[in-house]
């Protein structure tokens, strides 16, 4: 994903992808006016490259060549070195690892995964789309040998220091964190490392873990983990909304185990992820300072009229809505906190609209809206353009992983929004997830939002709360 998006930010390029030859990535050949080869196994590596004319084409040709042997130049150790294993159970083998990654498509990552378990490592699934009855399966394996699975759809986890997938660099510290929610732990960690207090692990265990289907499989082993830990004090659970009877399995385990357990379920009458943060903090031992906020040198004023909201992170999406609709009403959206309030495929609606970009169901074939905002720049000048939008409320997730300066992207196009067609246009606020040691430099991407005109704030819950307010709502 990576590679297409650099390729396609040469300068003449109109599209690129650059894939392995999966169906859905075969499919995606025709809208960019190609036909697809014929004998293409999922195997094969896809190069496909829409450019103005030849000068540009060879740029990006270049550009791949360039990308892919950087990459075989990382994997080789020296001459006559044995070829790479080929599945995951040898590569445990050959290198004695204690933990497996899996980042194929969804339909394969069941059979590497698996793979993982029967070589005796946990497994972090980052593959998303993954059939529920595998996930299922999956667990119930690790949990015959003992073993723990994160995910699938793991976007987040940091194990003994280390980040995989999404991952803000965070001090080190006594809070394990089991996180059913990639963004939400990412929200969470954030906040709390910036307070001071570290972080000694986080599970990510898959969004789906705490629903009814699932039922924590992975949420209670990774709590008896942490709880076994010598470097782990106090110990929080992260989730998206759970299964209620579910929920409550997870907190009468925990209220076993001998270790100050805090919770951040996300749900209607439930704390925010900033106060869950706060929480952490205050039971590590910790002082709690005040999030900061970047403010826009000219201040929107309130007025009536709809949010619409655009966000890379469902667990943020979710926050956002559930502070949202208890001051205004339904929020319609691709992820409904109800059924009734669901957006058409087109996902537009009447009122206040918040829509996931990142949901499995928008990322079939293309780049996490972490990666590439590409979308959401898009829905950000359609939404501007609605005389019935007062507010647009993003959330911007930094870290390993996610796009090496977001702000570029966005700053344009929020200054665009701002301004309207007459100077008038829909404020623009903005969720900041990150810390200062992140590589996108924190201050400077909030420096360079708020100068485009954005209200910027490192609370997720502060900048719901704040679009509510310039929505003509009472927070």
């Amino acid at each position: 994903m990576q590679v297409s998006q650099a390729v396609g930010n040469v300068p003449g390029v109109r599209a690129a992808l650059v894939a392995m030859a999966t169906e859905l990535n075969v499919g995606l050949l025709s809208g960019m006016g190609f036909d697809a080869p014929a004998e293409a196994r999922p195997t094969d590596l896809l190069v496909a490259v829409h450019a103005d004319d030849d000068g540009s084409l060879g740029q990006a040709l270049a550009a791949v060549e360039a990308a892919l042997a950087q990459r075989v130049a990382a994997s080789q150790t020296g001459f006559g070195d044995a070829p790479s294993p080929r599945t995951v159970g040898a590569a445990v083998l050959r290198h004695d690892a204690t933990l497996a990654f899996v980042s194929t498509p969804g339909q394969y990552a069941f059979a590497d995964a698996m793979d993982a378990l029967n070589h005796g490592v946990s497994v972090i699934v980052f593959s998303d789309n993954v059939p529920l009855h595998q996930e299922i399966r999956l667990k119930q394996a690790a949990r015959e040998r003992d073993l723990l699975v994160m995910g699938p759809d793991c976007g987040t986890a940091v194990v003994g220091g280390v980040g995989f997938g999404f991952a803000n660099v965070v001090r080190p510290g006594p809070v394990g964190l089991v996180a059913a929610s990639g963004t939400g732990a990412q929200q969470v960690m954030s906040l709390v490392s910036t307070a001071g207090v570290g972080i000694s692990h986080c599970l990510g265990v898959g969004g789906r873990d705490l629903s009814g289907a699932v039922g924590a499989l992975s949420t209670l082993a990774a709590l008896d983990m942490l709880a076994a830990d010598d470097a782990t004090e106090v110990i929080t659970v992260v989730s998206k909304p759970p299964a209620p009877e579910v929920a409550e399995t997870v907190r009468t385990h925990a209220a076993g185990l001998g270790k100050p357990v805090l919770f951040a379920l996300l749900g209607e009458g439930q704390p925010d992820l900033t106060a869950a943060a706060r929480g952490v903090v205050e039971a590590a031992g910790g002082t709690w300072p005040q999030p900061r906020t970047w403010r826009p040198s000219t201040p929107p004023t309130p007025r009536p009229g709809y949010i619409r909201g655009s966000f890379a992170g469902g667990s943020l999406c979710d926050e956002a809505m559930i502070i949202a609709s208890a001051a205004l009403g339904p929020i319609h959206s691709n992820i409904p906190l109800r059924p009734d309030w669901v957006v058409d495929d087109d996902l537009r609606g009447t009122g206040h609209v918040m829509i996931d970009f990142g949901d499995d169901t928008l990322t079939q074939g293309r780049p996490h809206p972490m990666i590439d905002g590409s979308l959401r720049v898009e829905r950000l000048l359609a939404d501007a353009a609605d005389p019935e939008c007062a507010v647009v409320l993003l959330d911007v997730v930094l870290g390993h992983g996610a796009h090496p300066d977001p702000a570029a992207e966005l700053a344009p196009a929020i200054a665009r929004a701002r301004a309207g067609g007459n100077g008038s246009g829909p404020a623009v606020v903005v969720g900041l997830v990150g810390t200062d040691d992140d590589p996108q430099g924190l201050d400077r991407q909030a420096t360079a939002l708020a100068e485009a005109g954005a209200s910027v704030h490192l609370s997720n819950a502060a900048a719901a709360r704040e679009a509510v307010r310039l929505a003509g709502g009472t927070p």
